[in-house]
């Protein structure tokens, strides 16, 4: 009798483990990634994103519009923020991991006028990120919710709606990552 309750025991433990194991995160699932390397990550209501202007690195406008198609990794960051400093070659690999792929990496410097140069030769030395600048901080008011420190980073899917943010510094170059990026391309 005590082998048979403990061999039924076994089963169904079996059959309640094995289903969890063996399931993928449903297409567009960002809210299971909240792990490791991305513990940070919120699942915000999706929401239009913003249609704030920033510049690039020739001074010609841009909206986050222009990119609809394309899930974006929209990092809000300065030059006078170490945890920024700090990410920005996490973000550089993921570009360079996701070039040719329906995904845009888009840092956004919010440094002053006066300290673009600074910004713009900081991004230069971490190909293949593009500038893009927002002095006055209008994007970070924006979105919804409203950025409450740097770095803050906004996940965008391809159809142009907000659908996470990571507060704080994050790796962007390992496989947690990867997973949250590979999600957001699939969200709809």
């Amino acid at each position: 009798m005590a082998r048979a309750l403990l061999a039924g025991a076994g089963l169904a433990a079996a059959l309640y483990v094995i289903p969890g194991c063996s399931s993928n995160p449903a297409p567009g699932d960002l809210k299971s990634l909240a792990t490791g390397e991305m513990k940070s990550l919120t699942v915000d209501p999706p929401s239009p994103a913003p249609a704030t202007p920033f510049v690039d690195a020739a001074g010609k406008t841009h909206t986050l519009a222009e990119f609809k198609g394309k899930a974006l990794v929209v990092n809000l960051w300065a030059t006078w923020c170490a945890p920024c400093v700090q990410e920005m070659p996490t973000l550089a690999k993921l570009a360079a991991e996701t070039r040719g792929q329906n995904v845009a990496i888009l840092p956004i410097s919010l440094d002053r006028v006066e300290d673009r140069a600074n910004a713009e030769a900081f991004i230069a030395k971490r190909p293949p990120l593009p500038f893009y600048n927002d002095p006055k901080f209008a994007l970070a008011y924006a979105i919804k919710p409203p950025a409450q420190g740097l770095p803050t980073t906004i996940l965008i899917d391809s159809t142009g709606m907000v659908r996470a943010h990571v507060a704080g510094a994050a790796d962007w170059s390992g496989p947690d990552a990867r997973r949250v990026v590979e999600a957001l391309q699939k969200a709809r």
